[in-house]
């Protein structure tokens, strides 16, 4: 098969992308230059990259130019979820990235959906912007392998399409991090299944018609191991129907995407939306876990390099004892390191997300080798992300703090990937104990 962006330029403007990518969807001609459609992106370096990446990154780009900082403030603001932006690219096929051909989706990988979230969010939309596609790219993955054909056909089609938008439920508030023990029960009753339970840090619940479901099938004290009794579902998510309330939870950043509590009081559900084996669900959701510690870690880098960016062009304006504060290096250096930082971590999310999509097609790419690279990935980023946000406030100084030069909301932005969907302890202690062979400390 030609390259993406060559079989790009043998189609009409409007029509089906190569890799089934839809409908209605253009770029320039010249695909591989560099980057300059909107302003962000231009500081960071672009070697090693498929020209797939690189053409994903001008198209998204390109689309994300018509939402400007102001329109992200405004939402921030407001709370409102920013459904022009999911339209937008749902009109244009990118929901549906990383599924497969035949369903309507682009049949690329995780290493092109991670350049895809880092765009979103360097475009000034941030974590907020990228997370309103996110659980659709990610948790959609198990779905996309493990579903039968008709569930295939059935749920993901709309998806992409975007007339449907999905939430993924899996963290409880008394079990947090050890999945093994969530307690929410999915009993079976007859032609259905009913949930009863409490799922918490839901994004999107509140827009969401669907949701990836990870509930408890047989109590914890009827298996043989902790990973088993677990299932996962694609259910109807009625937030009118008898059974199902929402809270919304008020949070420190990312407005634009509402997080919720989710209460199931015997919310019946179909018995067809049961995806795999029962029991299975453990194993099953896995395949979307690394998938998506990829996809927050290129998130977080659009977040850095973005701060990084306004922090630059700040310091080159800003004149202070006749000249620019930029050219003093307690300002310059700071922001010097965190440059590094961020390329140093775009290296091994890149690397990370490479080593996904290999998996299973090539023997000599292990699971632990996917496991520590997509964790390592996600820490770095993160790490350099927060970073790159502090030293642009603090190099704004006072303005660093006003709302209308942007940073402060990237600050309230960058906790989540260092907490989310796993805490930096957890992958030290997963580093230490499956690689550096050290006793386990949990």
């Amino acid at each position: 098969m030609p390259p993406f962006a060559t079989r790009l330029l043998q189609l009409p403007s409007r029509c089906l992308l190569p890799s089934g990518l839809p409908r209605h969807f253009s770029l320039p001609v010249n695909l591989s230059r560099a980057f300059s459609i909107s302003s962000p992106c231009r500081i960071m370096e672009l070697t090693g990259f498929s020209q797939e990446q690189l053409d994903v990154r001008e198209a998204v780009a390109k689309i994300c130019s018509k939402f400007p900082d102001e329109y992200w403030a405004g939402h921030d603001e407001s709370g409102v979820y920013p459904h022009e932006l999911h339209a937008a690219l749902a009109k244009d096929g990118w929901i549906g990235i990383a599924l497969p051909e035949d369903l309507g989706g682009a049949g690329l990988g995780i290493s092109e959906a991670t350049m895809m979230l880092q765009t979103i969010s360097q475009s000034g939309a941030g974590i907020a912007g990228a997370q309103s596609i996110h659980a659709n790219v990610y948790a959609t993955q198990p779905v996309a392998k493990f579903a039968n054909e008709d569930q295939r056909k059935g749920m993901l089609p709309r998806l992409i399409s975007g007339e449907w938008k999905a939430c993924f439920g899996v963290t409880e508030p008394s079990t947090g991090l050890e999945t093994l023990k969530l307690k929410t029960r999915a009993v079976r009753d007859g032609d259905s299944y009913r949930i009863s339970g409490q799922k918490i840090w839901i994004s999107s619940a509140q827009v969401a018609s669907k949701m990836i479901l990870l509930a408890r099938t047989t109590s914890l004290q009827e298996v043989k191991k902790p990973s088993e009794g677990l299932s996962l579902f694609f259910i109807d998510f009625d937030r009118h129907a008898p059974g199902l309330e929402l809270k919304r939870i008020k949070k420190m950043g990312g407005r634009a995407v509402d997080a919720n509590e989710v209460f199931f009081d015997n919310y019946r559900v179909s018995a067809d939306s049961l995806i795999g084996e029962e029991g299975q669900g453990f194993k099953i959701v896995l395949h979307g876990m690394n998938a998506e510690r990829c996809l927050l870690a290129g998130e977080a880098l659009g977040l850095g390099y973005a701060a990084l960016e306004k922090a630059s062009k700040y310091a080159q304006e800003r004149v202070v004892f006749g000249r620019p504060i930029g050219q003093n290096q307690g300002i310059q250096h700071p922001l010097a390191a965190a440059y590094m930082n961020l390329e140093a971590a775009k290296l091994a999310t890149y690397h990370a997300a490479r080593v996904y999509d290999s998996s299973g097609k090539d023997p000599n790419v292990t699971p632990h080798a996917v496991g520590v690279a997509c964790n390592s990935a996600k820490y770095l980023a993160a790490e350099a992300a927060f970073t790159a946000c502090e030293r642009s406030v603090l190099a704004h100084g006072g303005m660093g703090y006003a709302q209308e030069y942007h940073v402060e909301r990237y600050m309230r932005e960058c906790f989540v990937p260092r907490i989310a969907p796993v805490s930096r302890e957890m992958i030290m202690n997963y580093i230490g104990e499956k690689v550096l062979g050290l006793p386990r400390s949990y």
